[in-house]
């Protein structure tokens, strides 16, 4: 009776833990500290959520009241961040270079940056693999410079996860560049068919 009080009260206190695990994550990753200056209409740009889902998921009556300091949850924070056939660490990997290369960009422009890697797996003149692409030599300067060791921002996870899930703004784009980093009028990216522009990148063929 002893031995099967205990092993239920094992039970029991595996079941409640497993609870408690199950509750705290992974919803804790998808938070986001408010800083000086934010806006609903900025976040949702930074986010890909609409001001409505931001303001239902937070029980906000009004877009203006967010205060710096306090914490926001995203949409679907509950949600696990990955739904597909493809790794975490790919997931990862994709979103630090978009975080690296698309930093400040609207989430329109983080997921095209993703997209040019996903369209460059399909490409016989690119690696098949997004490690393959990524570690490019010379291919992209958020690897060279080391900041694609930086922080990610969740906006890059949202888009790395949209990319691989096939979303591509660009149409099909296998290059980005922004042309006010490139002095060089000899420069070979210039030759390549230019086939759209979002924030400050231009995507071509």
């Amino acid at each position: 009776m002893k031995l099967k009080r205990i092993i239920m009260g094992f039970f029991i206190f595996t079941v409640l833990c497993a609870g408690v695990m199950a509750s705290v994550s992974p919803a804790m990753a998808w938070t986001y500290r408010i800083k000086k200056g934010d806006t609903l209409f900025k976040l949702s740009k930074e986010f890909g959520a609409t001001v409505s889902a931001l303001k239902n998921n937070n029980g906000l009556r009004t877009a203006d009241l967010i205060l710096a300091g306090d914490t926001l949850w995203i949409p679907d924070a509950e949600a696990e961040p990955m739904q597909n056939s493809r790794g975490q660490s790919d997931l990862y990997l994709l979103a630090r270079l978009i975080s690296g290369e698309a930093r400040g960009e609207p989430f329109l422009g983080q997921a095209a940056v993703g997209a040019v890697i996903m369209n460059r797996l399909n490409s016989k003149d690119f690696p098949n693999t997004i490690a393959g692409n990524v570690y490019k030599k010379g291919e992209f300067e958020s690897v060279s410079n080391g900041q694609i060791w930086e922080e990610v921002a969740l906006s890059a996870l949202k888009a790395a996860e949209a990319a691989i899930s096939g979303y591509d703004p660009t149409g099909g784009a296998l290059y980005f560049y922004n042309p006010a980093k490139i002095h060089s009028k000899d420069n070979w990216i210039w030759t390549r068919q230019v086939i759209g522009r979002i924030g400050r990148h231009v995507f071509a063929i």
